[in-house]
């Protein structure tokens, strides 16, 4: 096999390939049966990957399924990210959708496309990104199937499953006026990742890895969403303004968010916001991706101690910053 030069816009690195087969090379099975091998299973499967479909154990019948797709340079970009990194990312952003219903993360049906020129062991890396993260935020849960499919750029979609365990699901609906409006994990620091990449200063992205490693990997707390007793939930994946404006409308209510109970979470990205000339409460406010849980608590229930208070529920409609609406800035998946 000649020496290749693999561009770097298509791996996150640059490959000089003169022994590593390609996917178009080795064909569908053996490319699979090398990704899949590498993958953990579930715990919760009765029939694994190898038929036609898997067969899920769930405790009273009663699951949830979510999915959701990500594509190469809308929704992530392979200068940037390596196949281990999309492989987390993948199955942070189906989890935490799971766990945001109050679910067990149990099993992942995972799809990808590439194009035939792909390395395998951008495959492979994929796959060890999947288990680490299975393992890592939502144990005993793992890949039970999907599909290998060839595509002139690279095209994720998981379905993710979960069990209730028996419990009712925690929908957006529920919210009360008199509710406790709270956050578990980080606000802003994924957008804060996103936008250090963006500008391509090599010593700030340095400076900040560790947000850099948010928007690449990010860690949703899975385990405060399971079984909570919370009036009503969702994964903050559009960003904090946008997600608590769909609970608001869901629950016909009106959300209070306390400014000064950001603070926190513009401290811990100042710096980088002064490096990039920005605002750190944009970031907090309107950023996207960090896939933390929004939860309302009824008031006679005690915030658990994962979720940090940040407003209030009261009658009326909409979203307000102290006195003043907020609009639903943040991510949207069809206008980016």
């Amino acid at each position: 096999m000649p020496i290749t030069r693999f561009s770097s816009s298509r791996t996150g690195y640059l490959w000089f390939v003169s022994n590593i087969p390609t996917v178009a090379e080795l064909g569908e099975n053996e490319s699979l049966r090398r990704t899949v091998s590498r993958l953990n299973g579930s715990d919760f499967a009765l029939v694994g990957s190898g038929d036609d479909a898997a067969v899920i154990k769930a405790q009273d019948g009663k699951f949830v399924v979510t999915t959701d797709t990500m594509i190469e340079d809308h929704d992530f970009r392979l200068i940037w990210s390596t196949g281990f990194d999309l492989g987390w990312k993948a199955v942070a952003t189906n989890v935490s959708d799971v766990a945001a219903m109050g679910a067990r993360p149990t099993s992942l049906v995972v799809a990808i496309a590439v194009p035939g020129s792909t390395p395998i062991t951008f495959l492979e890396d994929f796959a060890d990104g999947l288990k680490a993260a299975c393992e890592q935020l939502a144990p005993g849960c793992g890949v039970v199937g999907g599909d290998l499919a060839a595509s002139e750029k690279v095209f994720i979609s998981v379905t993710a499953h979960g069990d209730l365990e028996g419990r009712e699901p925690i929908l957006r609906s529920g919210a009360k006026p008199g509710d406790v409006l709270a956050v578990a994990g980080t606000l802003g620091r994924a957008a804060a990742g996103l936008a250090l990449l963006f500008s391509g200063d090599a010593d700030a992205i340095s400076a900040y890895d560790a947000l850099v490693g948010v928007q690449k990997r990010p860690e949703p707390p899975i385990a405060a969403g399971i079984g909570l007793n919370a009036t009503s939930m969702l994964d903050l994946s559009d960003g904090l303004a946008k997600d608590a404006a769909r609970i608001a409308k869901a629950s016909s209510v009106k959300l209070v968010i306390r400014s000064q109970d950001l603070q926190g979470f513009e401290a811990m990205i100042d710096d980088a916001a002064m490096r990039l000339g920005v605002s750190s409460s944009d970031w907090v406010i309107g950023g996207g991706e960090d896939h933390s849980l929004l939860a309302t608590f009824a008031p006679d229930v005690e915030v658990p101690r994962a979720f940090k208070p940040i407003g209030y529920v009261a009658e009326g409609s909409g979203v307000y910053l102290d006195e003043s609406p907020l609009g639903e800035v943040g991510w949207d998946s069809i206008t980016g």
